[in-house]
């Protein structure tokens, strides 16, 4: 699902030097219909999360990857600015509650001692669907045309939608094959050899939300994820039009370079997650696991900001947005590792409230990335996105606490 999320998200900023070409679209208009997704995106978060949470994974992820798969199909179909904004603002809102509904699945099957590693993995993919899109797209493009990209795209999440229901189960008490050794695994055994409970995934628990929304900590999440998100959009939108543009590739050779951050991207979200674990199980200590991962990798991401503007050289350039979005994609699996540590039951809607206002940051980036390069001003983007990181590093090195719930108690798979 991560993958087919990415291959969706991703296609527009592949094809948008094709599309701005056919309906002569500047930058600015470009990225206004990059944001209208990712703030719609935003809004649909909070309600996404809380629906994940009331009804249970099995059956609103189908639901929810359905009805985004139908505007990619329909993003084909626009005319002009408004109706891409349009079709983009629907995309945006009915895929916003991907994500909090997927890591309330996580929370349900995995310890928390895996919860970085399971982190890493899926969103790894979701940078693996990123990356294959530039030369599928292009592929697919060069058959058919670029309406045909949106088609193909859509109609495999329909086809996952489908699967998912037929073989998922909310619980691993549910699924009558998981045995009693993996779901000891899972749910940990006392010392008499019982197993603990688990979760149910049938009650509908009341948010907390004056607790909820007036927790210090939840904000501190928050505020770090604002931070990321600023960051990443520009891989997101912008790169394959900055390597065309600013760099001089030809869009063969973007094709392939816009997937290299992305591969990088891909082994940062695995190999962060499997750290943040790592660290955990041999320290016991929550808050430095966390920590030891997301505060180097922000920082290191800042420094390398430096050199993908000012070099001259298109490779140096190049080999410094591979190395950045590694080291960004790091921070992936104790991120999202936060929302399962601090929400309990309402692990859904904490993802939902971290990620909604996360991606309000992101709707930002794009517009004033267009606004910017549309004036001659390339560099300055990055010298920006590099004091956000660096501020984000300090959140998390002082403000973060993951052993501090935010919904007032501590659920039982917290």
């Amino acid at each position: 699902m991560y993958l087919i999320c990415f291959a969706h998200r991703i296609a527009i900023s592949v094809l948008a030097p094709v599309i701005q070409r056919e309906f002569g679209f500047d930058k600015l208009t470009m990225g206004f219909i990059f944001s209208a997704f990712v703030i719609a995106y935003a809004v649909g978060q909070i309600p996404g999360g809380w629906v994940g949470d009331q009804l249970g994974p099995r059956r609103a992820l189908p639901g929810i990857v359905a009805v985004w798969s139908l505007f990619t199909v329909l993003t084909a179909q626009a005319f002009n600015a408004a109706s891409f904004i349009a079709v983009r603002l629907l995309f945006g809102f009915s895929e916003g509650g991907t994500y909090p509904t997927a890591t309330r699945a996580m929370q349900l099957w995995y310890p928390k001692r895996e919860r970085g590693l399971v982190q890493g993995i899926a969103h790894a993919f979701s940078r693996f669907g990123g990356a294959i899109v530039p030369p599928l797209a292009i592929f697919i493009m060069k058959i058919w045309g670029w309406r045909a990209v949106f088609h193909v795209f859509g109609a495999f999440g329909i086809c996952w939608s489908i699967l998912f229901y037929a073989v998922y189960r909310n619980t691993p008490e549910e699924n009558k094959w998981v045995n009693k050794a993996e779901l000891a695994h899972i749910r940990g055994m006392d010392s008499n050899g019982t197993v603990h409970s688990g979760p149910g995934c049938a009650e509908k628990p009341k948010v907390p939300w004056r607790t909820l929304l007036t927790t210090p900590n939840l904000w501190y999440v928050v505020l770090s994820w604002v931070c990321w998100n600023y960051a990443i959009y520009f891989f997101l939108t912008w790169l394959p039009t900055y390597l065309v543009e600013y760099r001089h590739f030809h869009i063969q050779e973007m094709a392939i370079y816009a997937s290299l951050p992305l591969l990088a991207g891909m082994v940062g979200n695995m190999i962060g997650g499997v750290l943040t674990d790592k660290v955990y199980v041999g320290t016991n200590n929550l808050k430095f696991a966390r920590q030891v991962v997301a505060v180097p990798a922000l920082l290191a991401t800042a420094a390398l900001m430096l050199p993908a503007a000012l070099s001259r050289g298109q490779y140096t350039a190049l080999v410094s947005l591979v190395a950045a979005q590694f080291f960004l994609e790091c921070v992936q699996g104790p991120q999202w590792s936060l929302p399962m540590d601090i929400g309990g039951r309402h692990a859904g809607t904490v993802a939902g409230v971290m990620n909604g206002f996360g991606n309000m940051a992101g709707a930002l980036s794009p517009i004033l990335f267009g606004f910017l390069v549309q004036r001659g001003l390339w560099q300055v983007p990055f010298f920006m996105t590099a004091t956000v990181l660096v501020i984000g590093a300090g959140i998390w090195a002082f403000l973060i606490d993951p052993l501090k719930s935010v919904t007032g108690a501590v659920g039982s798979v917290a």
